[in-house]
């Protein structure tokens, strides 16, 4: 302990304690080396950021946060809320500190390295800048000091911290140095020196020499020795900085405080060689700001609004100054307060710098943190000069000290000038002190007087250096001139400038009005704007109704078109059934009508072969008789002939009939096709046209219906009457033959009478029962096929109800339909005349075989026994033909029956492929119908919601324009020529 006294008292020795000049700021001091600006790079100021926590306020307000800190990254991110929109401003510095962030860390990573340098000689300026309630003065002086362990609180700040550090150096080092702090305020644009005794503290004044620096005149520098010493210091200074609570902050600093460190250390040099000691010198200056302050909400009044706005006022110089040099500006302010201008080597100039901006986030501070975060990323663009500052030689420091003396005896023979009559204590307390100084002064007069006499022994080798320097002062003398010369072609241009301002501010004067023309135009077009905005939202309104109601109608006429396609699928499918059950019903019938024919041929045969036993019998009882048959059976040939030729005319009219009806038939389907072909667009009179044909056909086809059972029935009863006459001639004959041969044949003609009566009652018998049975079939089978038309005819009648608006015919398929009916009906002609020839020739057969067959029994009856054998010969014969010709003819209406079939079903194949191919052109109508709408309603929604562009970018505010007045503006002419001598001047 005793030892680090006396190496304090040793460094004290030659740095005593003096109430000296402090240079702030300077352009050439004569303490720095002279050494040209182009050999040193620029230094940008380094800026760090750090975010306090939530406060308990704000956690109890559930106050949302704004800031989000990486420091990783070395981030802030700020949140803005406008409207509903949310935007993201990102700021990247050095350093960032979130909320948790220890007080060690902030001073590790920043302070730290700056005060290595400090120490090799560089000057740096540490300071916090921020809104109020931030945490600047908490950063850099922090809370607590040391434990007694001696190791610092968790919260003690940079300016401890660094001190320590600075000792620890020193100490470890074992260098010899001195060092001395100072202590400033500057509160509402007045200096007060915070290290002064209470009766003597007074405001301080700020001074600039001849050569640009400033200094603070009368502010004390006080020498310590410890870390202790300096946080008394500290806590002494603090204790008297003004502070006052408000809303914002309980403990709120109204004042910026600057606490400067200066360490002189001497480097070790040979023992003997005294005078050429060199002494290194480093400054470091830690500022704590007042904070940016918004009055509305700290609740600040009357004077605690005025240090408020003065706070301001020196902060918002400040964020002048910091855009001046980030725009490399040609005129920096910093003449505007003294807060710039103690800061200005800081700002610009050869001090290493770093800027601690303190945030906070919360959204109720967004407008402060982002004017802090903003001045601070500018701040990065600042480029400094740093130098190392010169070494001092130990009798440049006795010179200084002389100069020091000599100054304070003439301030106290000042000050005993002005106190003498004055007896006041504080004035005595004050000639105490300076009487103290200058003792240690004379003390330290001495000690330089005996190495004064060393000095003299170099003074012949500097009169010698003198003289070389003199020689460069002549080289320097010559460039000083040429520096004169371009001066004044400076001062030229800035007077030309000046005069070209004037002018520009005259100009400036013309085009106001010009400007206020604009801003009045502005104004009408930002009412058409918004004019224009309203319509094009209403016909924004209108496309989106049009197609809500465009997609709403097609799906309606989507679904209208597939009902009526599977609507018209139904009734196609309708008619294919209705098709296949006729053809079913038909072949049943036809099925039911051979049987019948061969239930016929069949009892024709029978009634044939028993007409050919009864024959046979009769011709051998009845050969004597024959030849008075001759005359009835002239009479018989001629009834036959008469019925022959009956037949022949009515099967010809019948074949004329169907003949004609087939005819008008076709004539009928030619005038359909080609009423087809004239009306294809619209198929609804298509279709009743195909309904009064196909009306007109059923009529037409009950009518030959009705035709065919008259027919049917006259032949029946033709055939009755035949008959029956043929009964009662037979009996008339029978009788006459017995009477002839009553005589000679009673007994046998008896029998043979009853014979023949019993025989041919039960032949006409079967011939009735079978014409009846065959007319009764016949009946129920034209029966069945009405009530198949008619049923037939309802379906048709239903099916163009139903598919009277729908149906749309295929020309082709009905062209095609026309050429197969017109080659059935063809091919029906062509039978119906083949089988007209083959009825022809039957009847001439049959009229030629009665014929020969009378005249053989005529003959017979002439030639009696031998005719009686060809007869019945000859009968047996055309029993045979008869039979062969009735299987003939079976067998061809069996052919043209099942040929008919087949042409039924090939036609009805056609309908159905026909059908078939409707169907599938009614699905593919749908199908492409659906496509086509969906199609549409891509195509609408396309154009009038994806393709139908409106403007979205936000519309433009009127902006409020404010225009300077003309005195304003002619103001400016008066003031344009004592800065621009100002300017010269400098």
């Amino acid at each position: 302990m005793e030892n680090s006294r006396a190496n304090s008292q040793r460094r004290r020795s030659w740095a005593p304690s003096s109430m000296s000049r402090t240079l702030w700021s300077s352009n050439e001091s004569p303490t720095r080396d002279f050494r040209s600006n182009d050999e040193q790079k620029g230094v940008n100021v380094q800026v760090v950021a750090r975010c306090r926590p939530m406060s308990e306020e704000e956690s109890r307000g559930k106050t949302s946060s704004m800031i989000s800190c990486d420091e990783i990254k070395q981030q802030v991110v700020a949140t803005q809320n406008t409207g509903s929109k949310q935007t993201d401003k990102v700021f990247v510095f050095d350093k960032v500190f979130g909320p948790n962030s220890k007080q060690i860390e902030v001073y590790n990573d920043v302070v730290a390295p700056a005060i290595a340098e400090v120490l090799e000689g560089y000057s740096w300026t540490i300071f916090a800048y921020g809104q109020t309630g931030t945490g600047k003065t908490y950063t850099m002086e922090g809370e607590g000091r040391k434990y007694k362990n001696g190791e610092f609180h968790e919260n003690a700040g940079v300016i401890p911290r660094a001190m320590q550090q600075i000792f620890d150096v020193l100490e470890r080092e074992r260098a010899d140095y001195s060092m001395k702090a100072t202590f400033l305020e500057l509160y509402n644009e007045e200096i007060t020196d915070l290290l002064a005794p209470d009766e003597a503290k007074r405001p301080l004044v700020l001074m600039e020499d001849g050569k640009g620096a400033v200094f603070v005149r009368g502010l004390e520098e006080e020498v310590v020795c410890s870390v202790d010493e300096i946080c008394a210091i500290l806590d002494k200074g603090s204790s008297r900085k003004r502070t006052a609570e408000t809303l914002v902050n309980k403990q709120s600093n109204r004042s910026h405080s600057i606490f400067t460190i200066t360490v002189q250390i001497k480097e070790p040099t040979s023992p003997t060689d005294h005078e050429s000691e060199m002494i290194r010198c480093g400054r470091l200056n830690l500022v704590d700001l007042a904070g940016s302050e918004n009055v509305l909400r700290s609740g600040a009044r009357e004077g605690r609004a005025r240090e408020a706005g003065e706070i301001n006022k020196s902060l918002l110089t400040l964020g002048r100054v910091i855009n001046a040099l980030a725009d490399n500006s040609t005129h920096v302010p910093y003449r505007d307060s003294k807060l710039t201008r103690l800061l200005r080597d800081s700002l610009g100039g050869k001090t290493k710098t770093c800027i601690i901006a303190t945030i906070s986030p919360s959204v109720l501070c967004q407008e402060e943190t982002l004017s802090t975060l903003d001045y601070a990323f500018r701040a990065k663009c600042i480029k400094n000069r740093p130098e190392v500052n010169h070494k001092l030689m130990k009798s440049t420091v006795i010179k200084d000290l002389y100069t020091q003396i000599d100054s304070l005896k003439q301030e106290l023979r000042v000050s005993r000038q002005v106190n003498r009559g004055y007896g006041d204590q504080g004035d005595r307390h004050s000639s105490d002190a300076l009487r103290k100084q200058l003792m240690e002064l004379q003390e330290l007069y001495v000690y330089q007087q005996q190495l004064t006499v060393d000095l003299k022994d170099k003074l012949l080798s500097t009169e010698r250096e003198l003289a070389t320097a003199r020689q460069s002062l002549f080289n320097l003398e010559d460039r000083c001139q040429q520096a004169e010369d371009v001066c004044r072609d400076k001062e030229t241009v800035i007077s030309n400038l000046i005069s070209s301002g004037k002018e520009l501010t005259k100009k400036t004067l013309e085009l106001q009005s010009d400007l206020e023309g604009a801003a009045l135009d502005a104004s009408t077009l930002f009412a058409k704007i918004e004019h224009k905005t309203d319509l094009e939202e209403t016909n924004r309104q209108n496309v989106e109704n049009f197609y809500s109601q465009l997609v709403q109608q097609l799906q309606e006429l989507d679904e209208g078109v597939s009902a009526s396609a599977t609507s018209q699928e139904q009734n196609w499918k309708a008619i294919q059934d209705d098709t296949r059950s006729f053809l079913t019903s038909k072949a049943k019938a036809i099925d039911e009508l051979f049987k019948q024919i061969e239930n016929l041929k069949e009892l024709h045969a029978s009634g044939i072969n028993n007409l050919d036993g009864s024959a046979e019998e009769l011709h051998q009882k009845s050969q004597l008789a024959l030849s008075r048959l001759s005359s009835e059976l002239s009479a018989h040939s001629s009834c036959i002939m008469d019925l022959v030729s009956k037949n022949a005319s009515a099967a010809d009219a019948i074949n004329n009939g169907l003949k004609s009806n087939m005819n008008d038939l076709g004539s009928r389907l030619d005038a359909f096709v080609k009423q087809q072909k004239e009306n294809h667009a619209r198929s609804h009179h298509t279709s009743k046209s195909i309904f009064s044909s196909l009306v007109s056909f059923f009529k037409t086809l009950k009518i030959y219906t009705s035709k065919l059972t008259l027919i049917e029935e006259d032949s029946q009863t033709i055939a009755k009457q035949k008959l029956h006459a043929f009964t009662t001639k037979f009996e008339e004959f029978s009788a006459a033959e017995e009477k002839l041969l009553l005589e000679q044949m009673s007994e046998l003609l008896a029998n043979s009478s009853s014979r023949k009566k019993k025989m041919i009652q039960a032949a006409v018998d079967d011939m009735l029962e079978s014409a009846s049975s065959n007319g009764l079939k016949l009946n129920q089978e034209i029966s069945e096929m009405q009530g198949l038309t008619v049923e037939t005819e309802e379906k048709w009648n239903v099916f163009i109800q139903t598919t009277e608006s729908n149906h749309v015919e295929d020309s082709g398929a009905v062209e095609a339909g026309k050429l197969a009916l017109e080659d059935d009906l063809q091919c029906c002609m062509r039978e119906l005349s083949e089988l007209s020839k083959q009825q022809r020739l039957s009847e001439e057969s049959l009229l030629d075989e009665i014929k020969a067959n009378f005249d053989s029994e005529d003959s017979l009856i002439k030639n009696e026994t031998a005719a009686n054998e060809k007869i019945h010969t000859r009968f047996s014969s055309v029993v045979a033909s008869f039979l062969e010709e009735t299987d003939d003819a079976t067998r061809n209406l069996t052919l043209s029956a099942e040929k008919d079939l087949r042409l039924d079903r090939e036609a009805s194949e056609k309908a159905e492929l026909l059908s078939a191919r409707c169907i599938v052109s009614a699905k593919q109508a749908r199908d492409s119908h659906s496509g086509q709408a969906a199609e549409i309603s891509r195509s609408a929604r396309k154009c009038l919601v994806d393709d139908y562009l409106v403007d979205s970018s936000p519309s433009l505010g009127k902006r409020n324009m404010v225009l300077q007045s003309r005195e304003e503006i002619e103001s400016l002419i008066s003031l344009e020529t004592p800065k621009a001598d100002n300017a010269v001047a400098i």
